[in-house]
Formats: C-alpha cells, sequence, structure tokens
C-alpha cells in the first residue's frame, strides 16, 4: 500500500485580511495535495474522492487561539442551499452523490483578528499561523485519522 493521499484544503480571501489564513498556510507547504478556493462550494465534494485524509483548513473569528482542530461529520445545514456551503454540508453533498461515507475530514481553524477588505494579515495571525504549521508539520509527519483524532481539540481536552 502507498502513501496515504492526503488532501490538504485552505479557503479563505487573501484580500480581506486574516480571511486568507487558510490559503497563507498553503502556501507555505510542499509535497503534499493542495487545493485553495475563495469558499467552499458543493462542486468541492468532487475533490474528497479517493482520498485518505482531508484537512480544511479556515479562518475563524470565534474559535480560541492559535487554533481548533475538529473531526468533521457530514451534515446538511442551513448553507446547504446558499452560494457557500460549510464544510459539513460538503462532506454531505459527497455522501449523497457517491452513496458512500467520505473520507475522514477535520478543519483546521485558525483565529482571525481583522478582515478588512485590502489589509495584510495580521501580526497575531501571523503568529497563529506559524503555530498551525507546525501542527500542520506533525499532522503530516502521522497521516492516519486514529493520529489525527488525538490532536482534535475534543481529545486534548478529555
Amino acid at each position: 500500500m502507498g502513501s496515504p493521499r492526503v488532501l490538504i484544503f485552505g479557503y479563505g480571501n487573501p484580500s480581506r485580511g486574516d480571511d486568507g489564513l487558510g490559503p497563507a498556510l498553503l502556501e507555505q507547504l510542499d509535497g503534499c495535495d493542495r487545493l485553495t478556493d475563495f469558499q467552499l462550494q458543493v462542486e468541492h465534494a468532487l475533490d474528497l474522492k479517493d482520498r485518505d485524509l482531508v484537512l480544511f483548513v479556515d479562518a475563524s473569528v470565534s474559535c480560541p487561539a492559535p487554533y481548533r482542530l475538529t473531526r468533521l461529520r457530514p451534515a446538511r445545514d442551513t448553507s446547504y442551499t446558499t452560494h457557500a456551503v460549510s464544510p459539513a454540508a460538503v462532506l454531505e453533498v459527497y455522501r449523497q452523490l457517491h452513496g458512500e461515507e467520505p473520507p475522514p475530514c477535520y478543519l483546521l481553524s485558525i483565529r482571525g483578528e481583522s478582515f478588512e477588505l485590502g489589509e495584510d494579515l495580521s501580526p497575531q495571525a501571523l503568529d497563529r499561523l506559524t503555530a498551525a504549521k507546525k501542527l500542520l508539520a506533525r499532522l503530516l509527519a502521522e497521516p492516519d485519522a486514529e493520529t489525527w483524532d488525538t490532536l482534535t481539540d475534543e481529545a486534548v481536552a478529555a
């Protein structure tokens, strides 16, 4: 069996300050499958096919600093019928399209402070980006769901 097929998907708008944290983290990666976009769409469910693990990376105004790692579950939510959708809704679309459960998926939310149009990443966001990069290196060093589950905020808090 070959190496696990891992996709790192960073999304957000780099023109809106800290909203660009997801794409900024992916710019610092080498040697793994990466995908970036401004926002999630139902079509992104197709990108999950034939993956062993998927990590969504996004900025957040509500998670604790520096970041939060959570395991995602498919869910049809209110974003399902809007222009942009949540990661859980993408997983639900995958389930509907393929008639099977999606691969193990996680969300790395990085705490942002400033989301103004035309701004660069804030100094706080840059520090948090460094912390998130260390976590991501650890995740990629052990690309399996059992290990990743132990690093989620839920597991760490237990």
